[in-house]
């Protein structure tokens, strides 16, 4: 006997009570791991519904996140085969009206996304923005979508989402959650500037799996029948003659329900499942020897027996994958991917002479499952075809994990590179004696952890090629049955949410498969009219897993993350300042742009000229210095932000950029104010800590500008006390002075005192002025976005150098120059008792 590669559910099943202390590993603040747990219990996982029906598998908060504009997170669970329910309850500050999104640009939509097998990617192609439901996400919009390994569902991101997904809704296996603030080739575009609305979110996830090995259903309360299998082989011909060497043993395993009967007392539905283990040709679902009760030898052939079958999860009448009548013809599935396929078998009707027979007739019958299976290196029908196992080649990159390509093992060709000759494969004969059209098979796995890559496939020739390439998850791939499929330049699925044809002329075709699924892939290519081996050309082909795809078109980095739960490595590109896309390959700002970005924001600094030329000319050198270096830092970063020239690295030229615009803010407020060097340098340093601390921190925060202003008008108000204290200081501290202080004339005085100081201190003129300019420079720096921002941040550069430029103008003449003098009015204890007032006047 050979290898058994198809197992019944008996034989599955054994080991299920030894897989039952499986948990999702995950990260986050809380998580908890569990064995059996019954209902009940602490771990709070069961239902009380008399006995124990499920437990909790697994369960994680995903601590508050806040994400940025153009940020995402993924979050990935894992589903066992025995799982019931999944649960997610998601919160964020998000306040969004649905009725008015459809008008909003999706580059600053925040979204959810949702995709089995790999991570969600949004933004490959505008025809992505299909997979966009605006309405609420609910249970029956996830959990009624079929296919989600090859397309994905996004929807705008809500306050509270409250899902309970069943094993009658979901499969099995790796399930990713994307959140998304805003999509498009922008999100991965290198910003000079990254402004716009955040949001925060919590969310915490829970799986519930069956106690029993042998039940199923999101209440885990349907049972799961048995069928007893046994193996055997059928020889079959490959060739239109009768040749012995033609003859091939094909491996076919058959299943029968046990003690050869079922019966529907009740006429509810009956549920049977079946593993398929190997690559196989057809599952074949008979029912036989139909009849109304067990007793009964009459074979009632008029009852209708529906038959629902579908991979991985719970067949109902309205989600399957197949379905037939076996009570007329079996249900043939061609193909069948591996994994658990469950069949529902439902009495419809049961006709009699005078209608309906009472439901609570029992309707038997045999059921049989037979699964064709060729040799391990054949393929298609009657194992005419070639197929090959590719074996993987890491390569030696630690910096680029999981990047491998892929060889066949086969004697026929001996390759040490990535490609490998395609002609001495290929299968040259065709089923029935057609040459017309024959299949090669070549199955890739991709390992676990590595669905942050991507598979890329290359042909390459001396000649037209003529080869069609079709592509297909967990099974055969045909010319009905596929996922993804290329047959030349113009005829493929480009424009699929996760496929990319590069590079496709007459003689070389290149595609990616984005973000594939974990596990193995068929990619079977389809030759019109096979030639034999008599080749007059050459074809080589490669199939390689990359971290990036066409290595970010020489246009940015490839970066790594790890998802929530630290276990799976992802990969996308940093885009530099001009390029965008999920694959860097989208000119954002053309060359023309670029020159014109770089003129404006380095020569707008030019504007730092005026406050430098007025403090050197009024002999103020420790300000001109200031205005000198932050207009030459400001020039030095932007060349070095736009692309030109970096004369020494990022984060240091945008410090000091940062830094010395704020320093220049606030010394000129400083200057304004008729203080000595001493005091001048004990404010210009604290100001000097606090605008270092927030340029570190966070120097293209939107506040920074409110923040600036107000420490500036601080040193200015300081300014003023230090003066006003100074002036005061030679005053006599009697009790009697400080009587004559508050009599309300002396008061009325003082301030006419200084209200006249202040507008023979300052030309008005300069001064409104400068706040216009302030303002305008506020305004720009408020305005500026991700795509705006060289326009905005070029006017702030001209106006906050503008406005520094006003207010140093402003001041009419250095107090210092002049005298002070006290002048008293009567005396402080003036013969006919009048109250002295005093006066602060200029010499």
């Amino acid at each position: 006997m050979g290898k058994i590669w198809i197992l019944g559910s008996s034989c599955r099943n054994l080991l299920c009570p030894f897989f039952i202390g499986y948990a999702l590993i995950c990260t986050g603040v809380h998580c908890f791991q569990f064995g059996q747990i019954p209902a009940g219990d602490d771990g709070g996982g069961g239902r009380d519904d008399g006995f124990n029906s499920t437990f909790t598998i697994s369960s994680f908060t995903y601590a508050q996140t806040r994400l940025k504009p153009y940020d995402w997170r993924y979050i990935k669970v894992n589903l066992p085969p025995w799982f019931s329910s999944m649960s997610i309850n998601l919160e964020s500050d998000v306040d969004l009206d649905l009725r008015n999104i459809r008008e909003a640009s999706t580059s600053n939509l925040p979204m959810i996304c949702f995709r089995e097998g790999s991570p969600p990617l949004p933004d490959v192609y505008n025809t992505s923005l299909t997979g966009l439901v605006f309405d609420y996400v609910s249970n029956d919009s996830i959990g009624g979508i079929q296919g989600l390994q090859i397309v994905e569902q996004c929807y705008p991101m809500q306050k509270i989402i409250s899902l309970r997904l069943t094993n009658e809704q979901i499969s099995p296996g790796v399930w990713y959650f994307g959140l998304f603030n805003g999509i498009g080739p922008i999100r991965t575009q290198s910003k000079m500037i990254n402004r716009g609305q955040s949001y925060s979110f919590s969310c915490n996830v829970s799986v519930e799996g069956c106690t029993a090995p042998m039940v199923t259903g999101q209440f885990c309360n349907q049972t799961v029948n048995l069928l007893t299998c046994a193996e055997g082989y059928v020889v079959t011909d490959s060739s239109s003659g009768n040749k012995t060497s033609d003859l091939v043993a094909e491996n076919v395993v058959v299943c029968r329900n046990a003690d050869d009967g079922t019966c529907h007392v009740d006429n509810g539905p009956k549920v049977f499942s079946l593993n398929v283990m190997g690559f196989s040709e057809e599952l074949t679902i008979t029912a036989s020897n139909i009849r109304f009760n067990s007793n009964s030898t009459k074979n009632a052939s008029g009852i209708i027996l529906m038959s629902y079958a579908r991979h991985g999860a719970m067949p109902l009448d309205t989600l399957h994958d197949y379905s037939g009548n076996i009570s007329k013809a079996p249900l043939v599935i061609p193909a069948p991917k591996l994994g658990r396929w469950y069949v529902t078998v439902q009495p419809v009707s049961l006709p009699n002479s005078g209608g309906l027979r009472e439901l609570s007739t029992a309707v038997c019958y045999s059921l049989e499952w037979q699964v064709l299976q060729c040799p391990v290196d054949k393929a298609g029908p009657n194992c005419t075809w070639k197929r090959y196992m590719l074996q993987t080649v890491l390569r030696k990159n630690p910096s680029a994990p999981f990047e491998s390509y892929y060889l066949p093992l086969s004697e026929k060709v001996l390759s040490d590179s990535a490609n490998f000759p395609l002609e001495p494969l290929l299968s040259n004969s065709s089923y029935g004696g057609n040459n017309d059209v024959a299949w090669t098979f070549f199955l890739v796995d991709i390992p676990y952890g590595a669905a942050g890559g991507n598979i890329h496939i290359r042909l390459t020739s001396d000649d037209k090629i003529s080869y069609e390439m079709y592509a297909r998850y967990g099974g055969f791939p045909s010319l009905d049955n596929w996922d993804y499929f290329c047959t030349n330049s113009t005829s493929s699925s480009n424009g699929s949410m996760f496929f990319k044809l590069y590079d496709s002329t007459e003689k070389s075709i290149g595609f990616y498969i984005l973000y594939p699924r974990e596990g193995i892939w068929n990619f079977g290519l389809r030759q019109v009219n096979p030639v034999g081996s008599g080749y007059t050309y050459q074809t080589t082909m490669s199939i390689s897993v990359e971290r990036c795809p066409q290595k970010c078109s020489a246009h940015g980095n490839c970066q790594f993350l790890l998802d929530t739960s630290g276990l799976s490595l992802y990969s996308y590109c940093a885009c530099d300042r001009n390029h965008g896309g999920f694959d860097c390959s989208v000119e954002l700002v053309s060359h023309k742009g670029r020159i014109w970005q770089s003129i404006s924001l380095i020569a707008s600094n030019a504007a730092a000229v005026l406050p430098a030329y007025w403090a050197l000319r009024h002999k103020a050198f420790a300000e001109w210095v200031l205005f000198t270096s932050s207009g030459i830092s400001s020039g030095l970063y932007h060349a070095c932000d736009v692309g030109t020239w970096c004369a020494l690295t990022f984060h240091v030229l945008q410090f000091m950029d940062f830094w010395l615009s704020f320093m220049a803010v606030v010394s000129t407020f400083v200057y304004l104010a008729a203080i000595n060097e001493t005091s001048k340098r004990t404010i210009h340093t604290i100001v000097a800590i606090v605008t270092a601390l927030m340029a570190e921190t966070g120097p293209t925060r939107s506040s920074n500008i409110v923040l600036v202003l107000a420490i500036g008008t601080l040193g200015l108000i300081a300014g003023w006390l230090i003066e006003l204290c100074t002036h005061y200081r030679s005053f006599a501290c009697s009790a009697q002075f400080h009587l004559n202080l508050v009599d309300r004339s002396a008061i009325k005085e003082w301030i006419r005192n200084l209200v006249d100081t202040l507008l023979r201190r300052y030309r008005w003129g300069f001064v409104i002025a400068g706040f216009v300019a302030l303002a305008m420079a506020a305004i720009s720096w408020k305005l500026e976005n991700s795509q705006t921002y060289w326009i905005w941040h070029s006017i702030w550069h001209v106006s906050i150098y503008t406005s520094s430029f006003l207010f140093l103008c402003s001041k009419a003449k250095d107090p210092s120059d002049r005298s002070y003098v006290l002048t008293r009015q009567n005396s402080f204890t003036g013969a006919n008792g009048e109250i002295a007032a005093v006066s602060l006047s200029r010499g």
